[in-house]
């Protein structure tokens, strides 16, 4: 590999993750502006968002040119493929983050529903996720990246816990529909962000493996519970 070619990815490496940095903690201030019914907190998070889609761009910029200059190949042709991948799903959890934060702007605003919805661990189980998915990254970890691809179902069951509970809800207080649905809406980005991690962790194991495991679950999960 080229010195050129070395530092460059280098400097990939050093953007995704700062990149990845800048998500997670947007995702963090998302959940707390929800739980804390924080509306200053969800303005800011939304504010974030600006930095988080420029830094995005520039990446996918750095890894075009890469691509042009010195024409990689094996590993390093995997690498920038994956952090192109990866660089547009962080980018969408930036988006979900977002989500999250005006649904919290809503609920800031109104009364608090009469019954208790616990997000704390259906949230704290996706930035587990996210955290994981960013760490099999920084490790090129493999075995902690199917770790977050077999952890997808259980948000998926709170998800769809979630819903229950919160349409059993809207027929006892129906005075609370709409804070009802937006908390519903925030049950659907959270399972939406654990998805997202999910990809990431795909191409972590793509990247380190060359093995696409994509619409193989029964392969990671198998890989998974050997590993554990």
């Amino acid at each position: 590999m080229s010195i050129h070619l070395e530092k460059a990815i280098k400097s990939l490496k050093k953007n995704i993750l700062v990149l990845g940095g800048r998500v997670e903690e947007n995702v963090r201030l998302a959940v707390q502006s929800v739980i804390a019914r924080d509306g200053e907190v969800a303005k800011q998070t939304i504010a974030n968002d600006d930095a988080i889609d420029q830094l995005e761009v520039d990446i996918e910029e750095e890894c075009l040119k890469t691509l042009a200059l010195y024409q990689p190949v094996a590993i390093n042709l995997r690498f920038i493929i994956a952090v192109l991948k990866i660089n547009n799903d962080l980018e969408r959890i930036g988006d979900e983050a977002v989500n999250i934060a005006e649904r919290g702007l809503y609920l800031s605003e109104q009364p608090p529903v009469k019954v208790h919805l616990d997000f704390a661990s259906m949230a704290d189980k996706v930035q587990d996720m996210l955290k994981w998915s960013l760490d099999s990254l920084v490790n090129l970890s493999p075995g902690l990246a199917r770790k977050v691809c077999a952890d997808d179902d259980a948000v998926d069951a709170l998800n769809r816990e979630m819903y229950g509970l919160v349409k059993q809800s809207m027929h006892e207080h129906p005075g609370d529909i709409d804070s009802l649905s937006h908390l519903l809406s925030v049950s659907r980005h959270l399972e939406r962000i654990a998805d997202l991690a999910t990809n990431i962790s795909e191409d972590v194991i793509y990247l380190v493996e060359g093995a696409i495991v994509r619409h193989r679950p029964e392969d990671y999960l198998a890989d998974a519970a050997r590993e554990s």
